[in-house]
């Protein structure tokens, strides 16, 4: 199974024999289509990465991809669509073997053998917890996300009540502006500090200090202000009393409840069919469309950027008040068309507190489409099968680099319409999708 999959990144199908002795044909469409959620899912460090060194994707110059699964075409695709760049050809770095060979000259690296630097950061926050007046536990951070290793930081804490004999120090990873029981705070373990002799609260304060060493170890360490005593000094060797996070452990739980049947014959997919051609003929500039399909998430960032430094917290966020402008803007300019927005399903997330239970509203009432439940990411493919089906013209300033090949009309005068904002002025002109760029 392993080599269809493999074969499927350079053929349109294969065919496999199930454990059953059923002969089933596979189209690399097929496979495409049942990773589409981990493919936009993935994509998510990347955008997090950018965000983090506060880079757009033009200042990228380079992007190499490594291992198995980044030769799918798909999944390439994916990438050059989201940093509007086509990756190092396989040809210039193996990625078979590019994660091994890396590894090696890593641990070459620390263990002292050959020359080089190896620099390690944090990928989450390290901290505790703690309550505030009214009970209610929140996440305290010690070390920053990002921070290079080794790292020490320190910070003072003081027990909530007096004459406290044992304190439980809960040490936590995730990320310190999301609510505790989000998934993505987990419970690393819990210590144990103790005090030589019960004392006031005022005198019971104490400082607690993280050091996370090069070889990703944990000392937490904790000492009495008061007088200097050490309470707490433990190196963390095992993280294990959090147990698994709860999207782990739903992961876990829909696997148990799996229940293997038997592999059916697949039907092959229908042959690529042309593009439809609406009632009154296909879209043509200057013609009034009779049905737009706005890429709403596009338009809900236009000037808006998280990437840029220096930006106000309102502005690096998508405004669905400005979406809402667009779509009646549209609306006077194409009285007669039939409009539909779509936008990701991550967009309700991504808006401004303020605007969340709009943007909900919108989709209940069916005014805003998103991709089914439990589809993560871009609601690209939505826009163009819905544009596909009807003939319709698509409203975004998106390019669609790893639709074109399934949607060639992306490319076709006549079927993509660029937006502009220019002081609460929207407009609207005709734009074909560029094609992703090629090395020479």
């Amino acid at each position: 199974m392993e080599r269809s999959k493999i074969l499927l990144s350079t053929q349109p199908s294969v065919h496999v024999i199930t454990p059953d002795g059923i002969a089933v044909e596979i189209h690399q469409a097929e496979l495409e289509d049942a990773i589409a959620d981990l493919v936009d899912r993935a994509l998510a460090p990347v955008e997090q990465c950018l965000d983090d060194l506060h880079m757009a994707p033009l200042d990228v110059d380079d992007i190499l991809m490594i291992g198995g699964t980044s030769q799918i075409p798909s999944v390439r695709a994916a990438v050059a669509e989201a940093l509007q760049m086509e990756p190092v050809p396989t040809e210039l770095c193996d990625p078979m073997t590019a994660v091994a060979r890396g590894a090696s000259i890593a641990a070459a690296v620390l263990a002292g053998e050959t020359e080089g630097v190896i620099q390690v950061a944090t990928s989450h926050a390290l901290g505790t917890v703690v309550k505030d007046s009214s009970g209610r536990k929140k996440f305290s951070e010690i070390i920053p996300r990002n921070s290079p290793l080794p790292w020490k930081e320190r910070k003072s804490y003081t027990p909530q009540r007096d004459h406290a004999r044992k304190l439980s120090v809960e040490i936590w990873e995730g990320d310190p502006d999301k609510e505790l029981t989000h998934p993505d705070n987990v419970q690393l373990t819990e210590l144990s500090l103790t005090y030589p002799t019960p004392r006031a609260r005022d005198e019971a304060s104490f400082g607690l200090e993280y050091m996370y060493d090069s070889n990703g170890l944990l000392h937490v360490k904790a000492v009495l202000e008061h007088t200097g005593e050490v309470v707490l000094d433990e190196e963390v060797k095992s993280f294990g009393s959090g147990g698994p996070t709860p999207e782990v452990r739903r992961e876990l739980d829909d696997l148990l409840q799996t229940n293997p049947t038997p592999a059916a014959p697949m039907a092959a997919p229908a042959h690529p069919r042309p593009v439809p051609t609406p009632p009154s003929g296909q879209p043509a500039a200057g013609d009034s469309p009779h049905t737009l399909v706005v890429d709403g998430s596009n338009l809900a960032w236009i000037g808006r950027s998280p990437r840029r430094s220096g930006v106000s917290e309102e502005d690096d966020r998508p405004s669905f008040g400005q979406l809402q402008a667009a779509r009646a803007a549209l609306a006077k300019k194409y009285p007669s068309a039939e409009i539909h927005v779509v936008v990701d399903a991550s967009l309700r997330h991504k808006v401004a507190e303020s605007e969340r239970q709009t943007v909900t509203a919108a989709i209940s009432k069916g005014d805003v489409i998103q991709p089914p439940a439990g589809t993560e990411g871009k609601g690209d493919a939505l826009v163009a099968a819905i544009a596909d089906e009807s003939g319709a013209m698509i409203v975004t300033n998106d390019n669609f680099v790893e639709l074109q090949g399934r949607y060639p009309w992306l490319r076709e005068k006549g079927r993509v319409l660029g937006a502009t904002c220019a002081k609460d002025v929207w407009i609207f002109t005709d734009r074909t999708c560029v094609a992703p760029r090629t090395r020479a």
